[in-house]
């Protein structure tokens, strides 16, 4: 079946399912493989579940009537999200960067769903199975689109753009995050640059950058329409201000009445000011844009401060590289407070610099005076002689449940591999 005949037959079914587990009566299910599963097995599953067509792309799992049969499921999918695309002249925003995506995108999401049918991408669902889904959600009374894309390889985000084709574009930064499929932070650029090169080739694409970075005013030269903000010599100025707690943006321009956020740390500015100039783009009236950064609340253990017991924890576990953990640490080092903690798990996807960054940081760490200093993960093994050292965030929670802080301003910190939402638990 060709991508024009299953639209239709998605048009009829607009519920779009790859989890036999969540599968509700009369949705379509995407049979999809991978390293240690194929989806094709569980097709008798999902037509028993009351989906109501199964794409499959091997015949040995044939339903009269109930299955598709094509080439490849995958293809299938990004290939129906691309055509779901092109029947709608909405402006697709995608987002990109090393750092500060997900926050970016709620905060741009949360603005411009005050005035417009706003649809986007649900959690972090950004790779080439998120996308397409993603895409797939959006119904007839759109108005405008976030994505957002996730990359850990060159060529990933080109594909993204072929299936989204986005009309605006913003990537948060470029920096040490995923070295082990990029090679370096240039292969990081470049693949990160992939998105400026897609609305670079279309001819009336928009970029939002952040100007205070030299290299990204280089990688976006070409651009037909550039939106820059920063903290000096752009279309939108702000600045932090606070004692590095919650965050407060005053704006000198499009208004200047002070933001005052629920997000933790400096490092949050740009991604107040991407949501500003977006807002501001689209004719967000200002107080809007205001109050929809004001009230969004971080969640899903992103820089979430929360309070156990005496204590209050900046939990920040679901990502970490050299670029974010440098940014969290400096943070909690310049913070009030008389008693600090830093729990840190080892930094994911590094390759061969795994050595080399996990030193940076305790080279870091030895700058500042901390009351404790617990890390997690083999990386960090050979300095346990300095820290307190856990294999495991398991391990680590226990130690917490035994030895409870009090009074304390904790770090916890580590890639969504160390788990170290589980030393918050054993508080």
């Amino acid at each position: 079946m060709n991508t024009a005949a299953l639209y239709q037959v998605y048009l009829s079914h607009p519920h779009v399912q790859t989890d036999t587990r969540r599968i509700q009566e009369g949705e379509l299910f995407f049979a999809l493989k991978g390293p240690n599963f194929n989806g094709n097995r569980f097709a008798q599953q999902a037509v028993d579940a009351g989906a109501a067509k199964v794409i499959i792309d091997e015949a040995a799992y044939e339903i009269p009537g109930k299955t598709i049969l094509v080439p490849d499921v995958l293809h299938a999918l990004q290939q129906l999200a691309a055509h779901h695309r092109a029947q709608f002249p909405f402006p697709v925003i995608a987002i990109t960067g090393s750092n500060g995506k997900t926050t970016t995108k709620e905060l741009i999401h949360a603005v411009l769903s005050t005035t417009y049918k706003t649809y986007t991408t649900t959690g972090n669902l950004n790779n080439h199975i998120g996308v397409p889904l993603t895409l797939l959600k959006i119904k007839n009374d759109v108005q405008l689109a976030v994505i957002e894309m996730g990359a850990n390889h060159l060529e990933e985000i080109k594909g993204y753009c072929a299936v989204a084709r986005p009309t605006h574009g913003l990537i948060t930064n470029a920096g040490k995050a995923h070295l082990e499929g990029f090679g370096s932070v240039e292969g990081v650029k470049k693949g990160k640059g992939e998105l400026y090169d897609f609305l670079r080739e279309r001819g009336d694409g928009t970029a939002f950058v952040m100007w205070d970075y030299d290299y990204l005013r280089e990688m976006s030269r070409g651009i037909p329409r550039i939106v820059r903000y920063g903290t000096t010599d752009a279309d939108i100025k702000g600045n932090a201000t606070g004692n590095g707690g919650f965050l407060t943006v005053e704006l000198e321009q499009p208004f200047t009445a002070p933001i005052n956020t629920q997000l933790v740390g400096d490092y949050n500015l740009p991604n107040v000011l991407a949501a500003v100039a977006v807002g501001a783009h689209f004719d967000v009236p200002p107080d809007k844009i205001r109050k929809a950064i004001e009230h969004y609340t971080p969640s899903n253990s992103r820089s979430q401060l929360m309070e156990k017991g005496s204590n209050k924890i900046i939990l920040d576990a679901y990502n970490a590289n050299p670029s974010s953990m440098k940014l969290a640490i400096e943070n909690l080092a310049k913070m009030e407070g008389e008693k600090k903690i830093l729990m840190l798990g080892a930094m994911a996807e590094m390759g061969a610099a795994t050595e080399t960054e996990h030193r940076h940081i305790v080279q870091l760490i030895e700058q500042h005076a901390w009351n404790d200093v617990i890390l997690v993960g083999k990386p960090f093994e050979r300095y346990k002689e300095q820290f307190r050292y856990f294999e495991t965030s398991g391990e680590a929670a226990e130690w917490v449940r035994e030895h409870k802080p009090e009074n304390a301003l904790l770090l916890v910190k580590g890639s969504r591999s160390s788990q170290m939402e589980k030393v918050v638990e054993g508080m």
